[in-house]
């Protein structure tokens, strides 16, 4: 049976995000923009970053071709695609989209049959992967027959699965039939800065409220994108100290990503705070993160709390009700992604 993109990949190369290179967390996580609303773009290449190079030297950003290529999709699959390449605020972050994404829809086309970008399933990925660590690419590539790097072949899977992450929170992969698809597409809508700013200040409230394992999550969750399978197992022991060049040292966690990778991310300030208060009562391999009785956290128990926090942070009860802990992890994951997964070891 095919089993869906977003839905996980085989265990591949452990990740490690440089520390200190660029901020995050609870205080600094760069805002994803929520998705366009308008009509569909009439080209990518309108994109901020994305200026379609016909000729030498005609200030071009990007090669025509894969424009082009984008914009002969049909118009759902395109307008996803301009909004997944919009919703980076990093003009580098855009062109990297661009170049993985049309490098992997050239390999699509090339199958016999081809497939849609649209219709693609997680075997397709793990397909695509392998032939990209084997050197089997024949198209998309700059030296066909030549294998990829195993960093270079992990960053393109990531970058792929984030790009269905998106497409699934937009109501592009039909997983929502019954929904409007305006309804559907403002109900999945990621958080605004406002709203992100206002998540973090009902995390602080409910810390101050006593409610310290629902803040901790919570601030997890939107430090870090941590999945929620990880928030659950989380123990003292699965946190650890990373010291830099200059001396300072990180708390990070470590959770498997979309793409099978491993990722190491650090522990937003808050977040630790709240960690290590609730590590002073726990013995070393005790769950952190538990609900009131002492039962482990679960996704009802996790969702519960994002709701709880966006309504203590004075977000409106109908958006609160909106909310899902993937949105949060997709939009972290999307942007961390973007800058810092640079895999270390091979598969």
């Amino acid at each position: 049976m095919n089993t869906h993109p977003l839905d996980g990949g085989r265990p591949a190369s452990r990740t490690t995000l440089p520390l200190g290179s660029r901020s995050t967390g609870v205080q600094g996580v760069t805002e994803t923009a929520a998705p366009p609303t308008g009509p569909p773009v009439t080209s990518v290449g309108e994109i901020a970053g994305l200026r379609p190079r016909r000729r030498a030297r005609d200030g071009g950003e990007v090669p025509g071709g894969d424009v082009d290529l984008i914009d002969a999709l049909d118009e759902q699959a395109r307008h996803t695609v301009a909004g997944w390449l919009a919703d980076t605020p990093s003009p580098a972050g855009r062109r990297t989209r661009l170049r993985v994404l049309a490098a992997f829809l050239r390999w699509l086309h090339d199958l016999r049959p081809a497939v849609e970008l649209l219709a693609v399933t997680e075997e397709h990925l793990d397909s695509y992967r392998d032939a990209a660590a084997s050197g089997a690419l024949t198209v998309g590539v700059r030296s066909p027959g030549k294998p990829l790097g195993s960093s270079t072949v992990a960053k393109r899977r990531a970058t792929l699965s984030s790009f269905y992450t998106y497409a699934r929170l937009r109501g592009a992969l039909g997983d929502d039939p019954g929904a409007a698809p305006i309804e559907a597409a403002r109900a999945r809508r990621p958080l605004s800065r406002e709203e992100r700013r206002m998540l973090r200040q009902g995390v602080a409230r409910l810390a101050a409220d006593g409610r310290l394992a629902t803040a901790a999550a919570i601030a997890l969750l939107e430090g870090t994108g941590a999945p929620m399978g990880t928030l659950a197992g989380l123990t003292a022991r699965a946190l650890r100290t990373v010291a830099e060049v200059d001396g300072t040292e990180h708390s990070v966690i470590t959770f498997r990503n979309h793409g099978g990778d491993i990722v190491a991310v650090p522990v937003p300030r808050p977040a630790r705070r709240l960690l290590d208060v609730l590590r002073l009562s726990r013995p070393a391999g005790e769950l952190l993160i538990t609900k009131d009785d002492g039962q482990p956290a679960d996704r009802e128990w996790i969702g519960a709390a994002l709701i709880d926090a966006a309504l203590a942070g004075g977000i409106s009860r109908e958006r609160a009700g909106q909310l899902h802990p993937h949105l949060l992890c997709a939009a972290t994951i999307s942007e961390l992604l973007d800058g810092w997964c640079f895999p270390t070891s091979p598969r």
